[in-house]
């Protein structure tokens, strides 16, 4: 089970802008991913895949600017 009240004390990273660089990281593995799932659509000539995982991929991209941008402005304060 995991708690929703984690500050560090299991993670040992009490930084408040942990859970952000996590997600930052997680868009972009998301997006590299995605990248090698619309390969393999493809190649197999599905259409509909393919625009599905190009859509979940701006998402994710989309996801990681906004988050590199409130990274940003919190280290820079």
């Amino acid at each position: 089970m995991t708690s929703t009240t984690e500050t560090g004390h299991v993670t040992g990273t009490p930084d408040k802008d942990y859970d952000l660089i996590w997600y930052v990281e997680a868009c972009l593995e998301n997006t590299l991913r995605l990248e090698t799932y619309i390969q393999d659509a493809e190649r197999a000539k599905d259409t509909e895949v393919v625009e599905l995982f190009r859509k979940a991929q701006a998402d994710s991209r989309k996801g990681a600017e906004l988050g590199k941008e409130l990274l940003s402005r919190r280290l820079s304060r």
